[in-house]
């Protein structure tokens, strides 16, 4: 199995559904954590302004590193080889994951996860989206030759 290299571009589409998601979501929820401040119910207030700040904390991460990979810690290029995977982060760090790795598909075949271990025995994991690849026989080749890692 010869290996298979994969830059990965900006999913805008992708993170206009994200957007689309996560924006009226942190409304709703800090228009309750406004309301239930303002009745004296600051237990229920708290509540959903944590909820307000996990959505936002998880949604800009996922904007910010998967689908725009700004930033450092976002890889921006792949290479699948026999028995590891080979990545380049933004920061220009490159990792390989030589153990343990695994790959994750959802249903949808839209997205997918890939998690293992590096050489000092550190474990990474990594989601990557459909829209990342330049197009969609380049995600399939690159799904298919993980999928026959495990």
């Amino acid at each position: 199995m010869r290996e298979m290299k994969s830059n990965f571009v900006q999913d805008k589409r992708g993170m206009m559904w994200d957007l689309l998601l996560y924006v009226p979501t942190v409304s709703v929820l800090l228009t309750l954590a406004a309301k239930f401040w303002y009745e004296q119910d600051s237990n229920m207030a708290y509540l959903f302004g944590f909820l307000a700040s996990f959505f936002f904390i998880a949604g800009s991460n996922r904007i910010l590193k998967t689908r725009l990979m700004l930033l450092s810690s976002a890889p921006v290029g792949m290479e699948v080889r026999k028995d590891s995977v080979h990545l380049v982060l933004r920061s220009g760090q490159s990792i390989d994951l030589v153990k343990n790795v695994r790959f994750y598909s959802d249903y949808a075949g839209r997205s997918f996860g890939l998690s293992g271990m590096d050489n000092s025995g550190r474990g990474l994991q990594f989601v990557f989206h459909k829209g990342q690849f330049s197009d969609e026989q380049e995600y399939k080749s690159v799904t298919d030759r993980l999928r026959a890692m495990q």
